[in-house]
């Protein structure tokens, strides 16, 4: 099914910035965050560097606000030399083991506090898609390029992929595209709609409490995109991997 989606290119413009207010969180909290992960992010920069051949961070292109390009930076959680589809599936044998343990807690995101200080990406707001995906969004999803991409967000927090990935199976790029990227639009929507300062730090201690592995309230989409809160979700509903995630 992957070779009847259509590339079409990334037109640039000058998208929609964070508000005042948020962008003086953004700065703060960056600020803040990398003087307290200083020590850990060197620590585990030497890890990357011990444990797999490579660079300790990881850059790579992404899709920016008004679908500008910038360079985010991550700590590496794959094998250098790995190739393989653009999408990153579950138990993917290109991810290293300590990879493995740093995407489990989001530590590899780290180094994204860089990009939050240099206003490439913001504390809450879209996942910050790669080009290589990004021109095979359909036309109805490209309003998400217009924002700038977040740290953590609504989609990184309340979605799970599980909602629409049968079990077993896994990601292409046909059903990224086609199925996951509608799902996840419509999540962020949630928080894009009305991108208040109450919202935002909600968001951001809901990612905390996601974190630390306490249940956060996934929101579900339906068939015909609307999205409800689950109150009671099951156990187990929070994902130990990110199925539909970039490389």
């Amino acid at each position: 099914m992957s070779e009847e989606l259509i590339a079409r290119p990334v037109e640039p413009s000058d998208g929609v910035p964070p508000s005042r207010g948020r962008r003086v969180l953004d700065i703060a909290g960056a600020l803040t965050g990398l003087a307290l992960f200083s020590v850990p992010m060197a620590i585990i920069y030497s890890l990357v560097r011990l444990t797999s051949p490579g660079p300790g961070i990881f850059r790579q292109t992404r899709v920016g606000q008004g679908g500008r390009p910038f360079t985010i930076l991550k700590f590496r959680t794959m094998r250098q030399d790995a190739d393989g589809m653009k999408v990153t599936a579950t138990s993917d044998p290109r991810v290293t083991r300590l990879g493995r343990f740093l995407r489990r807690f989001y530590l590899d995101e780290l180094p994204q506090l860089v990009n939050v200080l240099r206003g490439d990406m913001t504390l809450v707001g879209p996942r910050p898609e790669t080009y290589d995906l990004a021109v095979y969004y359909d036309a109805r999803w490209r309003w998400i390029f217009d924002h700038r991409p977040g740290l953590t967000g609504m989609s990184q927090v309340r979605f799970r992929d599980s909602d629409v990935l049968p079990p077993g199976e896994e990601v292409d790029l046909a059903f990224y595209i086609r199925r996951l990227v509608p799902a996840q639009a419509a999540v962020d929507a949630v928080y894009l709609s009305d991108p208040s300062m109450r919202a935002t730090l909600r968001t951001l201690a809901q990612t905390v409490w996601y974190v630390l592995g306490f249940t956060v309230p996934p929101l579900r989409v339906s068939a015909d995109g609307k999205v409800t809160e689950v109150t009671s979700p099951p156990d187990g509903a929070r994902p130990t991997e990110e199925p539909g995630t970039a490389a």
